[in-house]
């Protein structure tokens, strides 16, 4: 599957009715030699702002090219031919286009995730280079858990981070792996695709919104209809979004997608701030008897030349204990029983920042600096025991 960057005949298509017309890519644009430049330097992301040079994230940090300063009407000469139709309409109308983008370096295609937006009346891009590769589990430095994750045979596995936090490549790790080990039917709904799969043991549709399908409500609509064993709902922005997901969760599917909380405990709160107040109860039952497990996820940069970043992991599994807290609206006990039930695979945020210190992979001061409990990460490095207090 291809970006839409556009073609002719997605432009003259326009619409709804481009729906399933195939894009070609498009070449040659002048903002391809800014994604060549962080393709050279192994960059991850490529802001453009006015009034600024172009910036690339090289190992978490974000790094000047040498070149003048963009103009306004230089930016909109480098944005506006990457859109086709239907991505303008909906730049102009709602200030801002996510698509995928393709870009031929020395012959091969490379493919972005692409964010135009406005900002003071200006236009801007952010792009995340996605890796051609998918990395399994070691090559991520995931923790074991992470298998057990992908052989439940219906619920909802949810992935929680910030951007920019790997949540995505967690996930096509996740279902790579399945790929590799089960004959299943994956269905993957997404806005916009990033990793395209090679199908091996699995039989693999992948869906995009606005290329594929108009949107995600008529995607989920089709999806009960195509046999799916394991879908990827892509990120769960709003209630309507969750509602279908938990569905499709309740009806004997495996359902994995993505959320923007801090950490696994307060994901719960996030998916209730989703929702009318009224309808929280239901809600907490439907989590609780629903959710296999929540995995929240940051990253920090090492100080090793490979790997570059690593993943600091926090999972938390649904076991009778977690059900009970969240039924009766115990959230803030979650930690703690978390902690409790490193015997089930959980572990916080601390854990894996002791882990990576203990390989070497990164310094104390960093860990400190995203520590959720820094006093308590010190005692785990004194090797004190840290045990939670009683949470029933």
């Amino acid at each position: 599957m291809g970006g839409h960057g556009g073609g002719d005949k997605a432009a003259s298509a326009g619409g709804a009715s481009s729906i399933g017309v195939v894009r070609d890519f498009k070449k040659g644009l002048e903002v391809d030699k800014l994604f060549k430049q962080m393709i050279k330097v192994n960059g991850s992301d490529l802001h453009l702002k006015v009034g600024k040079p172009a910036t690339i994230r090289v190992r978490g940090d974000l790094t000047e090219v040498n070149m003048p300063a963009i103009t306004k009407d230089q930016m909109e000469q480098l944005l506006m031919p990457m859109m086709d139709e239907r991505n303008m309409n909906i730049f102009k109308n709602e200030g801002g286009a996510d698509f995928s983008y393709v870009v031929e370096h020395d012959g091969e295609p490379w493919r972005f995730r692409v964010n135009l937006f406005i900002q003071m009346g200006n236009p801007g891009m952010v792009s995340r280079k996605v890796e051609r590769s998918i990395p399994d589990f070691n090559g991520l430095n995931l923790p074991p858990i992470m298998e057990s994750l992908c052989v439940y045979d219906q619920g909802m596995v949810l992935l929680a981070g910030v951007t920019g936090s790997g949540k995505s490549t967690t996930i096509a790790s996740m279902l790579n792996w399945v790929n590799h080990n089960y004959t299943k039917h994956i269905l993957t709904i997404e806005d916009p695709i990033e990793f395209v799969y090679t199908q091996q043991k699995c039989l693999i549709n992948q869906r995009e919104i606005g290329i594929d399908v108009k949107d995600f409500e008529i995607a989920m609509k089709h999806a009960v209809r195509q046999d799916p064993d394991i879908m990827l709902v892509g990120e769960m922005r709003d209630m309507e979004t969750f509602s279908t997901a938990m569905h499709a969760a309740e009806t004997g599917h495996l359902v994995f997608g993505t959320i923007h909380a801090s950490n696994a405990p307060s994901t719960i709160g996030r998916i209730l701030d989703l929702f009318p107040q009224s309808m929280h109860s239901a809600l907490r039952s439907s989590m609780g008897f629903n959710l296999n497990a929540i995995v929240a996820q940051k990253l920090l940069k090492t100080i090793v030349d490979k790997p570059k970043r690593v993943p600091i992991i926090e999972v938390m599994i649904m076991n009778a204990t977690m059900r009970k807290l969240i039924l009766e609206h115990k959230d803030e006990k979650l930690p703690d029983a978390m902690r409790i039930g490193k015997d089930d695979g959980m572990q916080l945020f601390n854990d894996s920042l002791y882990g990576f210190i203990q390989r070497e992979f990164i310094s104390r001061a960093d860990a400190f600096e995203i520590s959720p409990n820094i006093e308590q990460l010190k005692m785990m490095l004194k090797g004190i025991d840290v045990k939670g207090p009683g949470i029933l």
